[in-house]
């Protein structure tokens, strides 16, 4: 009966690995329907010519390059984003659902952190030339607490499309009763109806 279980269980494993990240695909790449021609210019993404003598950016911003931008990541199980961290900004606590994202520090100086499942905080100071892994599915954030140099960092994803979740928004930009919220964070209703508007304020 044990070894009947130990061998269930070692199936069940082999199972959920085979099904971490994305999907397998059956071919080389995947080309859209509305897609007539496929050549060298299918498999390239200028999005990122325009960091290319941008002025600075006044509040902290992010280039994606994942599949909505780039259809020919689907499938490929990686993608890519550089963000932008003017000073004092900050990138708020957020989750990327379908992929770990492995952050590398181009320029700059930047606070991060994240949390893992047992309300554990790890954080690091990162200089220029650093690098950070935010694990999958744990809430994460970054600072640029410089207050007069900006710091730009580049994100790659071990998915074509990681989602985004801000936790913020995701708690105080939809439709959850405030009565609900504040029973939760243990304050009253004028709080939590202050803070959507302070969020609000921010969009």
């Amino acid at each position: 009966m044990k070894t009947m279980f130990l061998i269930v269980v070692l199936i069940l494993s082999a199972l959920s690995e085979s099904m971490a990240g994305d999907p397998d695909i059956l071919s080389d790449f995947i080309v859209p329907e509305d897609n007539t021609t496929v050549d060298g210019n299918f498999f390239t993404y200028i999005g990122m010519r325009v960091l290319l003598d941008a002025p600075e950016a006044k509040t902290f911003k992010v280039l994606k390059a994942s599949m909505a931008e780039f259809p020919a990541l689907n499938g490929q199980s990686v993608s890519y984003a550089v963000l932008d961290f003017p000073p004092g900004s900050v990138n708020p606590p957020h989750t990327h659902p379908r992929a770990s994202e492995l952050l590398f520090l181009v320029d700059g100086t930047l606070e991060v952190g994240f949390v893992d499942t047992t309300n554990k905080l790890f954080t690091q100071t990162l200089k220029t030339g650093d690098m950070f892994v935010f694990p999958k599915g744990l809430i994460h954030f970054q600072y640029n607490g410089d207050k007069k140099n900006e710091a730009l960092a580049v994100s790659a994803f071990g998915s074509a499309n990681a989602g985004t979740v801000s936790v913020p928004n995701s708690v105080f930009n939809t439709t959850i009763d405030d009565g609900v919220l504040a029973l939760s964070f243990k304050t009253d209703v004028y709080t939590i109806q202050k803070i959507k508007a302070g969020l609000a304020g921010k969009s």
